[in-house]
């Protein structure tokens, strides 16, 4: 894989275990997919969003998704 194969996405963290993560694009968690860590690289950013920006909504930490593009259009991320 090049380094040309990969897509940086931001996305709002759902939940970690230790073998995957489930994100989405807006922080509406019926819209989260999980991603098995085997296939991308996550970054923290230390903020944080809300979905749609809702007093009182859960909020979710942004990270950076690095993972081929391939996968992101599969999960529809992209």
């Amino acid at each position: 894989m090049s380094k040309s194969d990969l897509t940086d996405l931001t996305l709002a963290l759902h939940h970690e275990t230790e073998k995957a993560v489930r994100v989405s694009e807006t922080g509406d968690p019926l819209k989260a997919v999980w991603i098995p860590k085997s296939q991308c690289e996550v970054e923290q950013t230390g903020r944080f969003c809300q979905q749609g920006n809702k007093v009182g909504s859960p909020k979710y930490p942004v990270v950076i998704v690095t993972l081929p593009e391939w996968k992101a259009i599969n999960l529809g991320l992209v």
